[in-house]
């Protein structure tokens, strides 16, 4: 079974006005085109009361480092109270929304992704003597990828919201 352990976890959050359209496709191309994550929606729910809406997603997101190595990143949007508004920006009215959203971020470091080394007992210890004394500055390495990668996303996201939001 492959080794998982949680490197880092980080949150965004947004009052006010915000284009969701545009954060979701923002967050989605950064991840897929920018970092070459595959990126998979296990989750999307949407609750409507009134105008307003309250809408969950998740993501599960992946990228290999190696034959050993692999990155997840789990993305957990919670948007409430979503609704319609225009503004006018520049002499011109644009859709927007307002409302709450958080983003969480999770980054998570999985060894042996393929568990290739778990079909005999003298692999499993082999994989141990591995991990243990062979590459633990690679590990290291490792870790740092998926910090930046948890980090980069998050201030990338941030920036995004201070940009739409602040127009």
């Amino acid at each position: 079974m492959a080794e998982k352990e949680l490197i880092l976890k980080e949150k965004v959050e947004n009052s006010g006005l915000f284009d969701f359209a545009a954060l979701y496709g923002f967050a989605h191309s950064w991840l897929k085109d920018q970092e070459n994550y595959g990126v998979v929606e296990e989750k999307y729910s949407e609750k409507v009361s009134g105008n307003s809406r309250d809408i969950d997603i998740e993501w599960k997101a992946t990228k290999g480092l190696s034959d050993y190595f692999r990155v997840e990143l789990s993305v957990k949007y919670e948007v409430r109270g979503l609704t319609d508004v225009e503004v006018e920006m520049e002499g011109s009215k644009k859709k927007m929304n307002r409302g709450k959203v958080s983003v969480e971020i999770k980054g998570t470091l999985i060894r042996d992704p393929d568990s290739k080394w778990e079909n005999s007992p003298i692999n499993k210890l082999m994989r141990d003597i591995y991990n243990k004394y062979i590459i633990p500055s690679r590990v290291k390495d490792m870790k740092d990828i998926v910090r930046g990668d948890v980090m980069g996303f998050k201030d990338n996201l941030k920036a995004f919201l201070d940009l739409t939001g602040k127009r």
